[in-house]
């Protein structure tokens, strides 16, 4: 727990630098957090960490996800440098995304969220259920 709190008190910092000001914070940790916190981004990820796969099989294997949030997804992690994009000279051109080194240097704390998310969500149902039971 000394680890997390030391992290914590270090994310605190940026948030309170410029406490006065009107202006956005300018915070690194919540500028990379935007990017893998939202829910298709990690999808995303955790797809191709199996194996690098074209649009249309990470579409069949993410099955809600729009073409057009797929493709904003996909340029917002090659942007990051998170994924890579691989254009092959066939006929049609074959477009392949595959984890760039960066994106597989995620995939260990992802693991772990998505491992500690598994282990509470019973936990976490149980607290939906009882809040929503509850008068407010």
């Amino acid at each position: 727990m000394g680890t997390a709190l030391s992290v914590i008190e270090r994310f605190s910092r940026f948030q309170s630098d410029d406490a006065q000001s009107a202006e956005p914070v300018c915070c690194p940790v919540r500028d990379v957090l935007d990017r893998i916190g939202d829910k298709w981004s990690v999808l995303v990820i955790m797809t191709l960490a199996t194996r690098p796969q074209r649009f249309s099989e990470l579409r069949r294997a993410i099955r809600d996800i729009s073409k057009r949030m797929l493709t904003q997804t996909l340029r917002d992690l090659e942007r990051d440098g998170l994924i890579t994009r691989h254009v092959y000279a066939t006929k049609p051109p074959s477009v392949e995304y595959r984890l760039a080194p960066l994106g597989q240097s995620l995939l260990e704390p992802m693991a772990s969220l998505v491992d500690w998310a598994d282990r509470r969500y019973s936990d976490i149902h149980a607290a939906r259920v009882r809040f929503d039971e509850s008068p407010l």
